[in-house]
């Protein structure tokens, strides 16, 4: 089972550019594995583990993986930007 949780400051970031329904489609697809169509990767450097999906051409969700005593696998998105800041 896979458990998406944000911060506070993700929500915030959504819900001030109208990007709640993008998200969540983009959410579903990373809950249900559907990878490929939200262009899933792992950021550089690889040794922070750091990974992204895309939401809509103009912004990335950043996202750590936890993985939890349980048999659940928990991403945490810690940032939510424009791709081309970077």
């Amino acid at each position: 089972m896979i458990i998406v949780k944000e911060l506070k400051e993700v929500w915030d970031y959504v819900i001030s550019r109208n990007l709640l329904e993008q998200y969540k489609k983009a959410k579903n697809f990373l809950v249900n594995w559907n990878l490929k169509i939200i262009d899933f990767k792992l950021r550089q450097p690889k040794k922070y583990k750091v990974y992204q999906f895309r939401i809509n051409k103009k912004y990335r969700a950043f996202w750590i993986f936890k993985e939890s005593k349980e048999y659940w696998k928990i991403f945490i998105v810690i940032e939510i930007s424009d791709h081309q800041d970077f």
